[in-house]
């Protein structure tokens, strides 16, 4: 990262100090990706529609990944598992919806809300309550033993698969999504779905709420102290123990309402659904670097915008392209945009 050296005088003597630039390079990937993906597509309604779809798409990848980037950064845990919180959250959202479908089928923005709300917050309660377990039981006696980690994990996941099987059933559920969020916006020859636009606002409004919360309060300057140097922080006076636990039932939570709204976005869902999507989980994080919210949010925007810019341009292509994104991501920066520094 770039800085600059300022010196002060004091006395006799003087001082110099780095201070940190912020690297604003990254934030440029976004509205450079859209600006030249614009000529390929040569079509300003598809183009916006394409970019509105992927930012939707981004968002959500985002709002699933972003807890399992802090879990990383400040507990050093490889959890394979996390995609068990996002098929919980999904059909835990899909039984209160379906408790529920006469609000979700009415007209009205009010009725379908809700409906909404209360799956969310069943998805962010069973979901946080199910992290916690999984913490205590399953990743708590492989701290620091990384290969330990993604075999016991992924034994994790196919367990809560197949208990999702013993609930729920082996069949796919069909998820429609609210009557009022059904078809799209016009604005002469563009169409903008009302669902994407939707999830657009919820997830910039979960990543403004994380930022605040990161940057803004006492708890989240020791996550992110702790995700630079634990040792300091338990110096200092403070249980990172209990942290570790609050940020790791967070993180599960927030992949509960990723599921919710990604179950939605798909309108069926099934018990793999979760481990279907960790391959793009793991590939924004990797791109943004391991333990930063800003840099997972930043790929996975790029994420979402490659997927429908690469399915509208070259559909045999698309499977592959955000992995050659994540390629080229690495090579220009090997640890990925946002690196936090202990890494």
């Amino acid at each position: 990262m770039a800085s600059t050296t300022e010196t002060a005088n004091a006395g006799e003597g003087a001082t110099t100090r780095v201070v940190p630039k912020a690297d604003r390079l990254p934030l440029l990937l976004v509205p450079g990706m859209a600006l030249l993906a614009f000529p390929l597509i040569a079509d300003v309604p598809s183009w916006v529609t394409l970019t509105v779809a992927g930012l939707a798409m981004g968002l959500m990848i985002f709002v699933m990944a972003s807890g399992l980037t802090l879990v990383f950064g400040l507990m050093d845990v490889l959890n394979f598992g996390h995609g068990a919180f996002i098929s919980v959250g999904a059909f835990v959202a899909a039984s209160v919806l379906t408790a529920l479908s006469g609000n979700l089928l009415a007209d009205s923005f009010g009725m379908n809300l809700m409906a909404l709300i209360p799956a969310i917050l069943a998805a962010v309660l069973v979901t946080g309550g199910l992290g916690l377990a999984f913490e205590r039981v399953i990743i708590r006696p492989v701290y620091g033993q990384h290969l330990k980690q993604i075999l016991i994990t992924i034994g994790g996941i196919i367990v809560v698969e197949q208990l999702i099987h013993v609930i729920w059933g082996p069949d796919q559920i069909t998820l429609p999504k609210p009557a009022s969020l059904r078809g799209a916006f016009i604005f002469g020859d563009i169409a903008i779905e009302k669902y994407r636009l939707f999830v657009v606002v919820i997830g910039l409004a979960i990543f403004a709420a994380m930022m605040l919360v990161l940057n803004r309060t006492k708890i989240g300057l020791l996550i992110r102290a702790g995700v630079e140097n634990p040792e300091m922080v338990e110096a200092l006076g403070y249980r990172i123990r209990r942290l570790f636990i609050a940020v790791f039932v967070v993180g599960s939570a927030l992949a509960g309402i990723g599921g919710a709204l990604w179950g939605i976005y798909q309108e069926t869902i099934t018990a793999a659904i979760g481990m279907q999507v960790m391959v793009l989980v793991f590939i924004v994080i990797i791109i943004g670097g391991l333990g930063s919210v800003g840099g997972c949010f930043v790929g996975a925007l790029m994420v979402g915008l490659m997927a429908n810019y690469a399915g509208f341009l070259a559909p045999k292509v698309a499977l592959v392209s955000n992995i050659l994104l994540m390629v080229i991501v690495l090579l220009w920066r090997p640890q990925g945009l946002y690196p936090v520094s202990k890494r």
